[in-house]
């Protein structure tokens, strides 16, 4: 089941991941990072299915998404 990982403490609430998500399982939360942004987080993390859209799109390179057989 794929999955991702969010690098929340440089996350900028930025939402570019959540308008990419072709299931629309991504949100910004109430949650804040160190830097005082909202970070983002995954709804429904069983139906997201690998595709990277969220990371290609991230300026900052803070989601990263695993694959597993």
């Amino acid at each position: 089941m794929p999955f991702i990982k969010i690098a929340e403490e440089y996350c900028k609430e930025c939402g570019l991941c959540v308008e990419a998500c072709p299931k629309n399982i991504l949100r910004i939360s109430e949650k804040l990072n160190v830097k005082g942004y909202k970070v983002v987080e995954q709804t429904e993390p069983d139906k997201c299915v690998g595709c990277a859209a969220c990371a290609k799109v991230c300026p900052d390179a803070v989601i990263s998404v695993y694959r597993e057989d």
